[in-house]
């Protein structure tokens, strides 16, 4: 049952888009963030749960495994698609779970017209992708600072060193 409840979050975008219009219709504010999660960590954690807190429901746009490969090169993702959309389909603080080929998640944010859209630290307003649509839409843009000493960059630096000491 619970690994149920867990897989049924994770939608393709026209199935993403029926559920989506019936939280709007009921009035629920939809947040959107993306990523590939490739090693989900603290960081990650946070993040999201400060992302869901901006809104009624949380959208979190998974990066599939040959966009992460075209955007992280040719050694990644870590964790195959299946396994990253399962990991954060897990968390309570996300209501839907949806992967996107492509390089940005510039399609499913204009399907789904979220009323949020939230980057980490990284990014200035103005260069999230999708910025310009949201703000047709009056959507609002929202940077949530990063957790420092959390990434998945330093995780793997971590396991290179330690591999390079044995």
């Amino acid at each position: 049952m619970m690994w149920q409840k867990i897989t049924q979050k994770i939608k393709s975008i026209e199935e993403a888009a029926a559920l989506v219009e019936a939280w709007r219709s009921s009035g629920e504010k939809i947040v959107w963030t993306n990523g590939c999660f490739d090693l989900l960590h603290l960081g990650h954690i946070k993040y999201l749960c400060q992302a869901r807190g901006l809104g009624n429901r949380l959208i979190v746009g998974v990066n599939s495994d040959a966009s992460v490969k075209r955007l992280k090169g040719p050694q990644r993702p870590i964790l195959d698609q299946e396994s990253r959309l399962t990991k954060i389909a897990a968390l309570e603080a996300v209501d839907m779970v949806v992967p996107f080929e492509e390089n940005t998640p510039i399609v499913p944010i204009c399907r789904l017209r979220p009323d949020v859209l939230v980057k980490g630290g990284d990014y200035k307003p103005e260069e999230v992708v999708g910025a310009a649509e949201i703000k047709e839409w009056n959507g609002v843009i929202f940077i949530i600072d990063f957790e420092a000493g959390h990434s998945t960059t330093e995780i793997l630096r971590k396991i290179k060193t330690l591999r390079d000491v044995d």
